[in-house]
């Protein structure tokens, strides 16, 4: 019968290998955001100030 044995520096360096590249990824991720989202929020802001003004100053 064989024995079987497991490294476990195997399973180490495997593990440090996935979090590694999960790390780059998440950073790779976050610096392709677009600007979108922040274009759109400040779009509104503009609208509803210039709609509160317009009825205020009617």
């Amino acid at each position: 019968m064989s024995d079987q044995h497991i490294d476990p520096a195997g399973n180490t360096q495997q593990f440090r290998a996935f979090a590694q590249r999960s790390e780059q990824e998440s950073a790779a991720s976050a610096a392709k955001k677009s600007p979108v989202l922040p274009i759109i929020a400040v779009v509104v802001v503009v609208a509803v100030i210039g709609v509160a003004a317009f009825l205020l100053l009617r």
